[in-house]
């Protein structure tokens, strides 16, 4: 599965080409005038048509322990079988975790905590069209807004999906998922990112 990491990696990392922010200029400090330095818009966010993040969730622990936003018990369910966990806390995307079935071939699933950014679903909103050829507004999920993207192209036919879900109004986390071999076509791979992502929403949330 090393090139569906590749792809999700590279996929966060696409934002970083839509998120450049535009500081403002401190005044001298012998000017008598005074003067205050606002924001820049591209710092904004929520930014237009983004959906704001009702209830933020502090995600400080998982960033710490990121194989935590699945259960034992959840990942059995979803691969039917144990799958040990692979932590990264230096990923290039931000903390990860993967998980992959050697009995389910083809399978996986990987959460990222982006650090690419501070703009949260911002950023993923900026990128439409241009470094997100493929982007899908999806239901919330647990009531936290969530889109589908990818820096490719759909990928959903066969069975990849990544999306991303806002905690905040700053911060994300990503969950991309591949179906098995013998599952690909029987449901849409978003909607399977998006169940899955429900299990991590509310893991994060302290439904553990």
């Amino acid at each position: 599965m090393r090139r569906t990491l590749i792809l999700f990696s590279a996929s966060i990392l696409a934002l970083a080409g839509c998120s450049t922010s535009n500081p403002g200029t401190p005044s001298p400090a012998n000017n008598t005038s005074s003067q205050t330095t606002s924001p820049s818009s591209s710092d904004e966010v929520p930014g237009p048509g983004v959906p704001k993040v009702e209830g933020p969730i502090d995600t400080t622990r998982f960033k710490q322990a990121p194989c935590d936003t699945l259960t034992a018990t959840q990942v059995r369910a979803l691969f039917g079988e144990d799958v040990t966990p692979k932590s990264d806390l230096a990923a290039p995307a931000g903390p990860a975790c993967n998980w992959d079935s050697s009995a389910v071939y083809g399978a996986h699933i990987g959460v990222v905590f982006s650090t690419v950014t501070n703009l949260g679903l911002t950023g993923y909103y900026r990128a439409k069209g241009t470094n997100y050829p493929f982007f899908r507004e999806l239901a919330a999920v647990g009531g936290y807004p969530a889109v589908a993207y990818d820096s490719v192209g759909d990928r959903s036919s066969k069975g990849a999906c990544d999306i991303a879900v806002g905690t905040s109004d700053r911060e994300t986390v990503a969950i991309a998922i591949q179906q098995s071999n013998d599952k690909i076509g029987e449901k849409d791979a978003c909607e399977s990112a998006r169940d899955v992502a429900a299990s991590v929403i509310g893991n994060l949330r302290g439904g553990k």
